[in-house]
């Protein structure tokens, strides 16, 4: 058994080999790609299917007042209206703190406040090609009004640290992307 390094613990050991690849779908949102793989020990994978997006960005935004600021919005996938935080994609020439100020702002009106990048995840390394980066921004204050996308249709809301936690520990905060760095917010803290 290998000794467990913590600095190398996201590494490439394993790799497989792509001996060939075929994109079946591509749009600006979504792109399905079919790759041949060879696995380190020879066998073959015919059909290995990798979701690619661009890098997505989100954002744990808290007011001067300790106020959470939060979203409410329908997902057509679950069928259901959840509470989120700010989230978004990277665009081009865009870097993810520019991206995450830019969603904050447009999806809630707030903005300023000191900036920090809480963790860097992936939503499934098994399919997808993306990674999130996560932000927290303290002392946000109201800024503008919102300025959505012509698909967007979401309510902001301000809860307090109680509320989010009580979120959090009843499983109502179901974008896993938004519910990582919110508890790794309230770990940290030793708010839990």
């Amino acid at each position: 058994m290998k000794d467990f390094d913590v600095d190398d613990a996201v590494n490439e050991d394993g790799r497989w080999e792509t001996i060939s690849s075929e994109y079946l779908f591509r749009r600006p949102w979504l792109t399905v790609r079919r790759d041949q793989v060879r696995l380190p020990d020879g066998r073959v994978n015919p059909e290995f299917y990798v979701l690619e997006y661009p890098e997505w960005v989100n954002v744990i935004a808290v007011t001067a007042d300790g106020k959470f600021v939060m979203e409410r919005q329908y997902r057509h996938g679950l069928g259901k209206t959840c509470y989120e935080i700010a989230a978004g994609v990277v665009e081009k020439g865009e870097t993810p703190v520019e991206a995450a100020r830019r969603e904050l702002e447009e999806e809630t009106g707030y903005g300023g406040g000191r900036w920090s990048e809480l963790m860097l995840i992936s939503g499934n390394p098994s399919t997808t090609d993306n990674l999130t980066h996560c932000f927290l921004a303290e002392g946000v204050e109201k800024v503008s009004s919102q300025h959505l996308d012509s698909t967007e249709d979401l309510s902001v809301c301000l809860l307090s640290l109680d509320q989010v936690r009580r979120l959090l520990v009843s499983d109502k905060i179901r974008q896993a992307l938004m519910a990582a760095p919110l508890w790794k917010y309230f770990a940290c803290r030793g708010l839990l």
